[in-house]
């Protein structure tokens, strides 16, 4: 179990050795920011919401932020009590504060919840394209050295479980009002 964790902790030091340049942490900065509270997802699932034609897919999005919500950040995180990577990695500076546990990710777990709920309730363009930045979201974590990688893998697994079980709740329920 020690060489996993030595094994998480050493991705993210060669992460900051060998990938870290002006741009990219600029970038990645821009990346990790963009999520900050569940933002950009909230604010996609309810502009979703207002168009006819697309309002299950809102309402898919808005549903799998509430289940990673509740599900990662407060049953799991405290549940686990995992300490962020900075504090526990001797070496790693982060680039961006954070506060709370670490596992799992909350930034990565949201942005799976929502980019899977798209693909999944009949978005797949939306859906593809969320996941693309879910993706540069879920690697900014790493980067900027707040996450350890298990984190943003956690976060993608529970992220994409609350978009799959979100869209398919959602459909249910629309086929049985419409019925």
């Amino acid at each position: 179990m020690e060489q996993f964790i030595a094994l998480d902790g050493g991705i993210l030091l060669w992460i900051q050795e060998v990938l870290r340049t002006p741009l990219l942490t600029a970038l990645m900065i821009f990346f990790t920011r963009l999520n900050n509270s569940g933002a950009i997802w909230i604010a996609l699932g309810i502009a979703l919401c207002i168009p006819r034609k697309t309002r299950m897919a809102g309402a898919a999005v808005l549903l799998a932020l509430a289940l990673q919500l509740l599900i990662g950040e407060m049953l799991l995180k405290p549940l686990i009590g995992r300490l962020r990577p900075f504090h526990v990695v001797a070496g790693l500076n982060n680039l961006v504060a954070a506060r709370g546990y670490s596992f799992p990710s909350g930034h990565t777990g949201s942005s799976f919840a929502s980019a899977s709920a798209l693909w999944r309730a009949g978005c797949p363009r939306a859906g593809a394209a969320a996941m693309v930045l879910a993706v540069l979201i879920g690697f900014s974590r790493l980067y900027v050295g707040v996450h350890f990688p298990t984190d943003v893998l956690g976060g993608i697994a529970l992220g994409c479980a609350c978009g799959m079980a979100s869209a398919e709740l959602v459909r249910k329920i629309c086929t049985r009002m419409h019925n």
